[in-house]
């Protein structure tokens, strides 16, 4: 695609949409979907703060979002995003057909100009090559068979763009990986990144922040592609421990100062000792939450800034969060079911 700006030309490659039922696409769309959050929240009186208790000056530098259909994640996207205030996002996503493309120990970039947004052409940002090449050549790859078909980045763009229209990204998606390996890869990336901020002078929460894209637990024994995740069971008894042993792992992991035995302590929960490969509880976001965390951690000390502070804004799941209804809103739906015996978790965790 070449389109003409002031009178020169320049070559636009676009990301073409991977989801178009369980995400908002156009400005209708998604301005549709945001009114309808506020008005369930009016609605529902929610007991939690809208602003998860931090207020809406805060400015978070690094955040966890989730990023399955809207009419289940509903709030949890803005709970997360509302308080980005910089125009370029870094985006860790998760690499969920890995498997399918062979992938495994390194960091996954794209080289697409631009990504769909709801309110036009979201640019990538040109710090992109920036990093790349401050970067050892053996840890990363670009890719944009994987990334034109991975969802999770898609998911933060529509909302982070509905709160600032001029934002730019930078997507890296994490495939699998031991967390030796991702401190091993955080380091350099971490200095890269860094380096970049300082030559151009930008500041970590105003100028440059981190999206961790990764919904929490998968469980049930349906419709989970033959596999049974009901690990207490598919019941209401099942659920609840379920939703507590989330708790305890956003309580340890999160909701305290970042550091690395924090991190190291969520690959524990959700990644076997044995096998890197396999899950020990199905957070889908086991690779990309250590590592956007790890260059958050490392980034604080490079740039030599005081140890970033967490806070657990939120916590739903597609049976507690009530449904924002889409269906009327030009095709979107649901990408899958929701019940005792299927359902997902959905954490918003910022980071400041």
């Amino acid at each position: 695609m070449i389109c003409f700006i002031s009178g020169r030309s320049q070559n636009i490659k676009l990301r073409p949409l991977a989801d178009t039922v369980g995400f908002a696409h156009t400005a209708q769309q998604m301005d549709s979907v945001v009114k309808r959050i506020l008005r369930m929240q009016e609605k529902t009186l929610l007991q939690k703060r809208k602003d998860g208790g931090v207020g809406h000056e805060t400015v978070f530098k690094t955040v966890i979002a989730p990023h399955d259909d809207y009419t289940y994640a509903g709030y949890m996207y803005p709970l997360a995003l509302q308080n980005i205030k910089a125009k370029t996002i870094i985006l860790f996503g998760v690499a969920h057909k890995a498997k399918t493309l062979n992938l495994e120990n390194q960091l996954v970039f794209d080289s697409y100009t631009h990504w769909r947004g709801p309110y036009g052409k979201v640019k990538v940002s040109a710090l992109r090559e920036e990093i790349i090449s401050q970067l050892p050549k053996g840890i990363y790859q670009v890719n944009d068979t994987m990334q034109k078909i991975e969802h999770s980045v898609e998911a933060e763009i529509p909302f982070l763009q509905y709160y600032n229209r001029k934002v730019e990204i930078i997507s890296i998606l994490v495939p699998y990986m031991s967390i030796d390996t991702m401190e091993k890869f955080s380091v350099p990336l971490a200095n890269a990144i860094a380096k970049v901020m300082e030559k151009n002078n930008l500041k970590w929460g105003k100028d440059i922040a981190i999206v961790i894209s990764a919904d929490a637990v998968h469980y049930g024994d349906e419709e989970w592609g033959g596999r049974n995740f009901a690990f207490y069971g598919a019941d209401s008894a099942g659920y609840k421990k379920a939703v507590e042993h989330e708790y305890e792992i956003m309580t340890n992991c999160f909701n305290k100062g970042l550091h690395i035995p924090n991190i190291e302590l969520f690959a524990d929960y959700t990644v076997k000792d044995a096998n890197y490969k396999e899950y020990e509880w199905t957070w889908c976001g086991r690779y990309s939450v250590p590592m956007g965390l790890l260059i958050s951690y490392y980034l604080c000390e490079v740039l030599k800034m005081p140890t970033l502070q967490g806070k657990i804004l939120g916590y739903e799941t597609s049976l507690s969060n009530k449904s924002i209804p889409v269906k009327d809103l030009g095709g979107m739906g649901t990408t899958a079911i929701a019940i005792i015996r299927h359902w997902v978790g959905y954490p918003a965790i910022g980071f400041k």
